[in-house]
């Protein structure tokens, strides 16, 4: 059986329709969709589509929310919240090792070690909330922290007393349902703006500049005054900063080291910029000075607890462009942009470091507001529990239990012995109140002292005023609250990042003669690393146009080698505006026009001429003249002449110029030549 037949059989279905080839099933064309609106691929996605949707949502959100983006709520990531709900879990005042800080951490973050412990040496350098005992890394050098098993860790006061409030913070279970963690801290301090962040999420990113804390606490007590205020980061690192594109908190600073001169003549660089390490910022330094923009002759490191790099100068430095070039082409400056993206109400939210304040501000008097109504409500119950004690006991209320068999008749007696005092209680006896009253000592009985629970009683109606005053005035109880911590806290936390407005840095004039172009007339290359004579000096900064004698040219950086063979003619620094008069020929016609180079795209060839030309003439400028002497021919008249190129308008670099002669040119020039004869007839010449 062939392979034909075998198919044939295999493949028989007796319900098959006749052999008859039908024509291929088309769709019809689909109508296109009208302007402005967009459809999906597939309208009806399929089960694997949803799915990874599904997915990629939930994983999106989860990184937004849970890990990357700080919530406006307390100012902190969940990492932070978790690392100081388990300190102040573990909190007795004393130092506990960081590992086991971190283990207790793990209980409500389920990331690992590594992250936890890397988020608490930096919560503890920036020095607010966390007090560290051991190395935790030098922000000045970029060194890292010592393991976590050596190194210990407690809240600071702060922290201890300002963020924490058990009864006013709400409780969800932990990721694996063992614990409970908090929501977010009752946090009566802008820990947004005080701590800064950064954090990359999925199609979105936060940078959250650090602010100094008595700067905005002073401008918490504005706001509630209504009065204008003005709040501009602060780093650990000082250094100086000038805000001038700083647009609260959405634009960009800049910032620089803080650059000493001593008497011995070196500079001394006593602060760094926000960002740079001593490391990275020496090897910009070092960087720019292979590239010879800055003339220092040696780098000596001193950096301890505070920065100290001198710079020895080379004998011919002027110290004061030495700082400038430090500025220009180092990490001495850097700018740093700020875009605050915050978790606010559950979403993403972009705001501005005011916005932020003022919110803060708001749930500052909030969180007052809550915790003067817990207290209000500890303070009645308090007052109730001691009045009813009084009342039980100076009226011997307790002698009425004696007769009574069944525990309902006790609670019974006691409730009917309190009846007649009710207008001196503030609320109704309930059943709770007559347990504690028995449950009162017979000794206590005894020696009741009732002198002492009425001065008690006394202080609780004091405080009770007082709480009462403060949430009639919930403002000003705010403001005395902000004036309070200024005057505990203010002084530890002076400004170390100086404001000020930072001069312009020309830096082609730093770096004018940076680079010495030079030309190979024996091998034909032209470049800054090149040997031979020293056609120009340049910046890096500047464009060079060269030009070629079949009328070629081109405009490109400054070149390290280049081949430009022997028939370059013209090299120079690029000035769109500069005036030059050419004079070429093509064929038997001889032209002469003034232009200028104007734009150009970079390293991209153009011609000044008409093609297969010859340039006779290129200067810069407008001669005032051109000599020219003709080739000898038969019956020849005019031997040489004489033509003004200030007669010729300035056109663009393309236009193909006027005509100048038709005879052949034996020589030219721009000044008279030695070759002139100064007896022969020089007619004046005159351009077409």
């Amino acid at each position: 059986m062939t392979a034909k037949k075998k198919q044939e059989e295999f493949s028989f279905d007796p319900d098959a329709a006749p052999a008859v080839e039908a024509p291929p099933r088309q769709r019809p064309p689909a109508a296109p969709p009208p302007p402005g609106r967009a459809y999906p691929i597939q309208k009806n996605p399929g089960p694997l589509q949803r799915l990874v949707d599904r997915n990629f949502l939930e994983y999106a959100s989860y990184v937004i929310r849970d890990r990357a983006i700080p919530a406006l709520a307390d100012g902190l990531k969940p990492v932070q919240r978790r690392i100081l709900h388990a300190l102040h879990d573990m909190d007795d005042g004393r130092f506990i090792k960081v590992a086991n800080v971190v283990g207790h951490t793990m209980q409500y973050h389920p990331h690992g070690d590594a992250s936890i412990g890397d988020a608490l040496v930096t919560l503890t350098n920036k020095g607010y909330l966390i007090e560290g005992q051991g190395n935790f890394g030098n922000l000045l050098t970029g060194d890292r922290a010592a393991a976590p098993r050596y190194i210990e860790c407690r809240l600071t006061e702060l922290a201890r007393n300002e963020i924490f409030n058990k009864d006013l913070t709400e409780f969800v279970p932990s990721y694996d349902g063992r614990n409970r963690e908090p929501v977010a801290l009752p946090s009566k301090l802008p820990l947004l703006l005080m701590l800064g962040a950064e954090g990359i999420a999925v199609g979105l990113s936060t940078r959250i500049l650090p602010y100094n804390f008595r700067e905005l606490l002073e401008a918490q007590v504005a706001i509630l005054k209504k009065k204008p205020f003005d709040i501009y980061p602060d780093f650990p690192q000082g250094g100086l900063m000038d805000v001038s594109a700083f647009d609260k908190g959405r634009g960009a600073v800049r910032l620089r080291a803080r650059i000493e001169r001593r008497k011995n003549g070196t500079l001394c660089i006593t602060a760094l910029p926000f960002g740079a390490t001593t490391d990275s910022l020496t090897a910009s330094i070092e960087d720019a000075v292979r590239k010879k923009k800055v003339p220092v002759k040696a780098i000596t490191d001193f950096t301890s607890e505070h920065a100290e790099i001198e710079l020895t100068l080379r004998p011919d430095a002027n110290p004061k462009k030495a700082m400038e070039a430090l500025y220009a082409f180092t990490q001495c400056e850097m700018s740093l942009t700020a875009h605050i993206v915050v978790i606010h109400e559950g979403k993403p939210v972009e705001m501005n470091a005011d916005d932020v304040l003022r919110e803060n501000t708001q749930q500052l008097v909030r969180t007052l507001k809550k915790e003067l109504q817990f207290r209000k409500r500890q303070l009645l119950d308090d007052l109730h529990a001691k009045t009813l004690s009084q009342i039980f006991i100076e009226n011997r209320i307790y002698k009425k239990i004696e007769a009574c068999k069944t525990y309902s008749d006790v609670l019974q007696a006691v409730k009917d012995g309190l009846a007649p005092f009710r207008d001196r209680l503030r609320r109704d006896v309930t059943q709770k109140d007559i347990e504690m009253l028995l449950g009162i000592r017979i000794r206590r009985i005894s020696l009741f002292d009732i002198g002492k629970n009425r001065k008690e009683i006394d202080a609780i109606l004091l405080e009770l005023d007082k709480v009462e005053k403060s949430l009639g005035d919930l403002t000003a109880h705010a403001v005395r609250y902000l004036n309070g911590l200024l005057k505990k806290y203010g002084e530890q936390y002076a400004r170390r990042t100086e404001i000020t407005r930072f001069e312009t840095i020309e830096v082609k004039e730093l770096t004018a003669r940076e680079l010495a172009i030079r030309l190979d007339p024996q091998s034909g290359y032209l470049g800054y690393g090149v040997e031979g004579d020293v056609l120009l000096e340049v910046s890096s900064y500047d464009k060079l146009v060269i030009v070629w004698g079949d009328g070629r040219y081109r405009v490109m950086p400054p070149p390290e080698k280049l081949f430009v063979d022997k028939t370059m003619i013209y090299c120079a620094k690029e000035d769109r505006e500069r005036v030059m008069t050419l004079v070429y020929s093509q064929d038997s016609f001889t032209y002469i026009k003034r232009f200028t180079f104007g734009g150009s795209i970079m390293n991209r060839d153009y011609r000044c001429t008409l093609e297969d030309s010859e340039v006779r003439v290129l200067e810069e400028g407008t001669p005032e003249e051109v000599f020219v002497r003709y080739k000898k021919f038969k019956g020849q008249r005019i031997f040489q002449q004489v033509f003004r190129p200030g007669e010729v308008p300035i056109k663009g670099v393309k236009a193909r110029g006027n005509q100048m002669t038709v005879k052949a040119i034996d020589r030219i020039s721009v000044n008279k030549p030695r070759w002139w004869k100064q007896n022969q007839k020089s007619p004046r010449g005159v351009v077409m």
